[in-house]
């Protein structure tokens, strides 16, 4: 089993999917990884070590106590490791889940940056089109002006022509109504 992993390492190969496994021991090994790292634990620890060396005042020899309490702190070993190693795998799981996720979120990230590289173009766009507008607009309110100030200039043309006119049709009925007298 050990080759098999220094193998994997080596070869630098993922690690097996999860496999699914029974719940009931998952739950088990995440709660027993849980308590371990708690502070009851420490607790729990220190009153078994310490219970374990006062079982020399109640007659036990001392080395049947360590060959004991090295037993079970082997065995407490080697369970460490497997549930680190459970843990461990649980979080490269996971960890290759938040990969895919930054993975999809940096597409998403680059579709969206490509969408407002175009929407900042059609805004480009846009604003071309009303900088073209207002100029259309600028040059038809000149030419309005422009027609304005022609036909009021036509208008005192006009009025100046037709007093003239009038001047003139005046001084003619004058001078046909003297003709008349001398008649």
């Amino acid at each position: 089993m050990v080759v098999r992993c220094i193998y994997m390492v080596k070869k630098k190969k993922p690690l097996p999917a999860k496999t699914t496994s029974d719940p009931l021991l998952e739950k088990i090994s995440h709660n027993a990884t849980k308590w371990i790292g708690s502070v009851e634990s420490l607790v729990v620890h220190t009153v078994l070590f310490a219970g374990m060396f006062s079982l020399s005042f109640f007659g036990f020899g001392v080395d049947k106590i360590l060959l004991v309490l090295t037993t079970i702190l082997s065995l407490e070993a080697i369970y460490l490791a497997i549930f680190i190693q459970m843990t461990v795998n649980r979080n490269t799981v996971q960890l290759r889940e938040v990969e895919k996720d930054i993975e999809e979120i940096s597409e998403d990230i680059e579709d969206i940056q490509e969408d407002v590289e175009e929407i900042s173009e059609d805004i480009e766009g846009i604003q071309e089109d009303v900088e073209e507008i207002s100029e259309d607009i600028e040059d038809i309110q000149e030419d309005e002006v422009q027609e304005i100030k022609e036909e009021e200039l036509e208008k005192k043309e006009n009025k100046l022509a037709l007093a003239k006119l009038e001047k003139t049709l005046t001084s003619l009925l004058k001078e046909i109504e003297e003709l008349k007298k001398k008649k």
